[in-house]
């Protein structure tokens, strides 16, 4: 019978709490709940005021927002281990992005007091966030650089290259993206319509870089599209 981690386990697993002492984990742990959502369901939504911090114990998180003309974004996506809504446990200010269940989903929740409480009493661990937040921040800044500065071609390519990090799986003619990815989704990860992305994803395939089968990719030339990107920068030394 398989083991399910209770919530002081989950809540040592992450890099962040882990270093906390036994007496503060198991004091987290107890004020902490678990939350269940449907697909498609919302953890939470653009506007919203912070309740706490959120931990994916299973499932996948959707981060994102709608423009005003009803154009979805996709961000990115949380996986399990994964922890989101930092920002506004320190700020106080509303959540900027929806946070929506991708398949069922499962969610540990941690009060926001008990973290702004925790990190009163223990300023030190104000270190740790600051650098999960960088990193957060690093990301979002580099995607708002390829949305300004990279033709679709090759935001393309390098957010392929990315899936294929988190989420690639051998496969016989390469690496296989392990995600169903319609090309709906791929083009609110892009800023896109799903018909430009279709149509980049056919001169890729054409290119012998990609393979496609129905809500799946297939990377079969990796450096390629490494140069691919490369190229829209004008460097051509790799």
């Amino acid at each position: 019978m398989s083991h399910t981690p209770s919530i002081r386990e989950t809540l040592a697993t992450n890099a962040w709490f882990a270093q906390l002492p036994d007496d503060v984990l198991d004091k987290l742990a107890r004020c902490a709940q678990r939350r269940r959502l449907q697909d498609g369901e919302l953890l939470y939504a653009r506007g919203d005021q912070p309740t706490g911090l959120f931990g994916v114990v299973s499932g996948r998180v959707r981060i994102g927002t709608t423009s005003i003309d009803g154009k979805a974004l996709t961000a990115t996506l949380f996986e399990a281990g994964d922890w989101l809504g930092e920002i506004s446990i320190f700020d106080g200010l509303p959540r900027v992005t929806d946070a929506q269940a991708s398949g069922e989903l499962e969610v540990l929740v941690i009060p926001r007091q008990a973290i702004t409480d925790l990190l009163k009493e223990q300023p030190e661990l104000y270190a740790p966030f600051v650098q999960i937040l960088c990193r957060k921040l690093r990301m979002a800044m580099e995607g708002m650089s390829d949305l300004m500065l990279l033709p679709l071609s090759q935001r393309l390519a390098k957010r392929l290259l990315s899936l294929s990090q988190d989420y690639g799986q051998a496969h016989a003619e390469g690496t296989l993206i392990d995600l169903h990815l319609p090309q709906d989704e791929l083009g609110r990860m892009l800023g896109a319509s799903r018909q430009s992305v279709s149509k980049e994803l056919k001169v890729l395939e054409k290119r012998g870089w990609v393979k496609l089968a129905y809500g799946k990719i297939v990377i079969s030339d990796s450096d390629a599209l490494e140069a691919h990107i490369d190229a829209s920068f004008g460097n051509s030394s790799k």
